[in-house]
């Protein structure tokens, strides 16, 4: 549980780019396999925080500021 809290922890960036490390790693064929299921096991743990950052800062962008000083949902309207 501690590992999970430190991903939290870190921007969106910074857990993107040890995701790639991660990936190129694995990729390269070149880790044992008690080694590959841990480092598989974080890289799913990263691709899914930075899924949940991803949605968030999607739904913060989606919403726009009315003339009412309240935030509401953005619309297109295809007039």
């Amino acid at each position: 549980m501690k590992e999970e809290s430190k991903v939290k922890e870190k921007t969106f960036e910074s857990n993107l780019k040890d995701l790639e490390d991660l990936v190129k790693e694995l990729e390269s064929g070149n880790v044992p396999l008690e080694d590959a299921i841990i480092k598989y096991t974080e890289a799913m743990e990263l691709a899914k925080d930075c899924s949940e950052k991803l949605n968030n800062a999607t739904a913060k962008v989606n919403k726009i500021l009315a003339s009412d000083g309240e935030l509401k949902d953005f619309e297109v309207s295809e007039n």
